[in-house]
């Protein structure tokens, strides 16, 4: 525990999914959440939570840009810091991730945002754009895209490539501070695990 820098909890604003996720109801997950909160604060780590469902809804609960502001406030004024908006089922449009991120980031500035966006191979590009462009600038990725939601329809959908992200940093001249060495070794290891194992 004490070699942990960060604590994540996935909150979803959808009680189909949170059920599904963490096979407990919205209000139980506040309630867990407060509890990492108050855990964070006491050993010093820094608390993301997760809006899972950020950008739409599948399961027929009630989602709009308006329930996502509402429950941007209450978390909010819980005392979380990192926000990360989730595609978890990778559904979001980038007109959708554009208007969520350029519409919170100034309305609250004492949070970090961040975006967890699952995807199929075809829109990554568009996606990572439309948040960067909407003023995001904390990326979640996984290298070859590995993991995803288990829920998801489509099986071609997945984390987000992180070597698909820097590529489109570099591209735009962006720095991200990463050890290209570092990353190169991690990129071959797990590509040897996952033609091993996967």
């Amino acid at each position: 525990f004490d070699a942990i820098n960060y604590l994540g909890y996935p909150f979803s604003i959808s009680e189909n999914f949170q059920m599904r996720n963490t096979h407990k109801t919205i209000s139980q997950s506040i309630e867990i959440l407060d509890a990492i909160l108050e855990l964070g604060h006491k050993t010093n780590k820094e608390v993301v939570t997760y809006i899972s469902m950020g950008f739409g809804n599948p399961y027929g609960d009630p989602w709009s840009v308006e329930i996502v502001g509402e429950w941007t406030e209450k978390l909010a004024g819980m005392g979380v810091k990192i926000l990360s908006l989730s595609d978890t089922v990778g559904t979001s449009t980038p007109e959708v991730i554009r208007q969520l991120f350029s519409e919170l980031i100034p309305r609250y500035p004492d949070i970090e945002f961040g975006a967890h966006l699952h995807t199929p191979p075809s829109t990554w590009h568009e996606k990572v754009d439309a948040a960067f462009s909407g003023g995001c600038r904390r990326f979640d990725g996984a290298i070859q895209g590995f993991g995803g939601c288990p829920m998801a329809k489509d099986e071609l959908t997945g984390n987000m490539p992180t070597e698909k992200m820097l590529s489109y940093f570099t591209a735009n001249k962006i720095d991200t501070g990463v050890n290209w060495m570092a990353f190169e070794a991690a990129f071959n290891k797990a590509k040897e695990l996952f033609s091993r194992y996967y």
